[in-house]
């Protein structure tokens, strides 16, 4: 009892606030940063930067990256192993029909060959694959767990937040694809000679500018795997079930690819993101045949702008109630 009401004084109870509440809003949920006193403030460059570290970190320590990426490095190593054992009574990897994947009828003449032919083995399923993965585990992951609603009272921003987990997919890209390259180098080396090689085109080139070529290689598909973790980042926005975003990704991801081998449908595969993806192979020309490299990273511009800005328009308008 107070000191008012001891008295006999009368107290005046202050009015109660009702909170305020946008029309088709569920209470309690959150539609963005909120204010702190004096009004919002905008996150500084630094405090960016700080996010993107945190997302890192939590993105590469968990045990399905590391799987992922083990998975990828275990690959390279297979193919190696196989073209030695194939090759060990002088016989031609591939079977001599051109079998297999791209340049392995190379690999047992020069090592650094295993990078493209590894690259090449991967692009079509293990690497979209595993970026469908983390970019559908995005948003939906956070949602899923209960933290995504947690991070929006941080002075992120949705427009930042999301930013911030497609620049970590982008990342993840690339390392997944270093990860390749530098597993099939080592492996390579090791069980094949190294030296000079021959292009597709014919001519000779040292293996110092083998190695420029192959990590040039490695940086044009990384690009190459930008549509997909753009389209996987829009999946994740639509639902609150990681299993159920990285599902459906890599779902749409075979469906794609399946598409992309029916002849009835040779207008359309063009415009598919998958369909270009192998053209990484003219960087092993003399000189380099651009027109089909520079339609992949057209068109995987075209699907990061589309299926991002998707992604944005969704996620600012979602109500986050988890």
């Amino acid at each position: 009892m107070s000191r008012a009401e001891v008295r006999g004084e009368p107290v005046e109870e202050p009015p109660a606030v009702a909170p305020v509440v946008a029309p088709g809003v569920a209470p309690g949920a959150v539609r963005g940063p909120v204010p702190g006193p004096g009004g919002a403030r905008s996150p500084s460059a630094l405090w960016t930067l700080g996010l993107f570290r945190s997302e890192l970190l939590i993105t590469f320590r968990r045990w399905r990256t590391l799987a992922l990426l083990a998975v990828l490095a275990a690959v390279p190593v297979l193919v190696g192993i196989a073209v030695k054992i194939e090759t060990s009574d002088g016989s031609p990897a591939g079977g001599g029909g051109g079998e297999g994947p791209a340049f392995i009828s190379q690999v047992s003449n020069n090592g650094l060959f295993l990078v493209f032919t590894a690259l090449a083995a991967t692009l079509p399923f293990f690497l979209p694959m595993a970026i469908g993965v983390v970019a559908g585990d995005a948003i939906a992951g956070e949602s899923s767990a209960g933290t995504l609603r947690y991070l929006l009272v941080a002075p992120a921003g949705r427009s930042r937040l999301l930013l911030t987990k497609y620049a970590t997919v982008i990342a993840f890209c690339l390392a997944a694809t270093l990860v390749v390259a530098v597993s099939a180098l080592a492996v390579g080396a090791l069980l094949f000679p190294v030296g000079d090689l021959t292009t597709i085109s014919g001519t000779r080139i040292t293996y110092t500018e083998g190695l420029g070529r192959a990590l040039l290689i490695a940086l044009v598909v990384a690009a190459s795997l930008v549509g997909v973790a753009a389209l996987g980042l829009f999946v994740s926005t639509l639902t609150g079930s990681g299993i159920a975003a990285m599902a459906t990704t890599v779902g749409l991801l075979i469906t794609v690819q399946i598409l992309d081998q029916i002849p009835q449908l040779d207008a359309l595969q063009p415009y598919f993101f998958s369909h270009y993806w192998l053209s990484f192979a003219d960087l092993m020309r003399e000189p380099v045949y651009w027109d089909d490299l520079v339609k992949n990273l057209g068109l995987q511009a075209l699907y990061a702008a589309v299926f991002g800005s998707a992604a944005w328009a969704r996620f600012t308008a979602k109500d986050i109630t988890a």
